[in-house]
């Protein structure tokens, strides 16, 4: 668990609000509109480590900001579903999110973190940076 300000950060699954991380991602996102329950379920089940973001406001916690990493631990890591609800950004919430995920222990010894984003500016302050298509070795994939 990591705290800041009134603002906590967890990888454990008993805290997540399965519904509003659906909502968002299934409603609110240009990369998951429409995703499903079922998707949603076993997206997060499947992933190494899913880390919910909250805000504790006197003794009510409320959900803000979720982002799970699906890796085998050793070699890489793929961060996917990033999100901090609208209201609750420009705070440095979703940057310190970024930073907790690849501080983490078991994933700060991996080879690579990859992911993919319609805002680097926002993730270059993390150390990514725009993979360099000039590089013998070329990002490929296989859409299905």
């Amino acid at each position: 668990m990591w705290i800041m300000d009134d603002f906590m950060i967890s990888t454990d699954r008993s805290f997540f609000n399965f519904d509003l991380i659906h909502e968002f991602i299934s409603t609110e996102s240009y990369w998951g509109l429409g995703r499903s329950k079922d998707f949603m379920t076993k997206a997060m089940n499947n992933s190494a480590f899913c880390f919910g973001v909250y805000h504790k406001n006197n003794d009510v916690q409320k959900q803000i900001g979720f982002a799970r990493v699906v890796s085998d631990l050793t070699t890489i890591g793929y961060i996917a579903d990033v999100f901090i609800l609208s209201n609750y950004r420009g705070q440095g919430i979703g940057k310190w999110l970024i930073q907790t995920i690849v501080n983490h222990p078991e994933l700060k010894t991996l080879k690579r973190i990859i992911l993919f984003t319609d805002t680097p500016d926002f993730y270059s302050d993390s150390m990514f940076k725009i993979y360099d298509q000039t590089s013998q070795a070329k990002f490929m994939e296989r859409k299905l």
